[in-house]
């Protein structure tokens, strides 16, 4: 199990978590309950650039379909083909095995603490 108040997030409801230069990159329990049942999740391919706060992937849901945002400068080093296959993982397991892409990045944004972001959602 992932200790949240380690990690960093957006105001899009991404989490990171940091290992060296690399980012894992996942939703938040708050976005995936907003979304409702996630059916679908189209991610980046493997090698792709991203720039920071720029669409790189959608996730569908029986409500709506809402936007991943890269939350750093980099390139997609790792995507989980798990929930390609299994997009409802998201809504079961967002801090497991629900995460979405890993960015090799060489700076970090400013991005909100654990305390900061339960704050912006209500959930502190």
């Amino acid at each position: 199990m992932i200790n949240r108040e380690g990690l960093h997030y957006t105001k899009e409801h991404e989490w990171l978590s940091i290992e060296g230069d690399v980012a894992t990159v996942g939703i938040t329990e708050y976005a995936a309950e907003k979304l409702g049942d996630i059916v679908f999740v189209d991610l980046p391919k493997v090698g792709s650039s991203t720039t920071y706060m720029k669409i790189c992937g959608e996730i569908e849901s029986t409500k709506s379909v809402g936007e991943l945002y890269a939350p750093v400068d980099g390139e997609i080093v790792e995507v989980n083909d798990v929930v390609s296959g299994n997009p409802e993982l998201v809504n079961h397991d967002p801090f497991g095995a629900g995460w979405l892409i890993k960015i090799r990045f060489k700076e970090l944004p400013e991005l909100l603490t654990h305390e900061e972001y339960a704050a912006l959602t209500g959930e502190g």
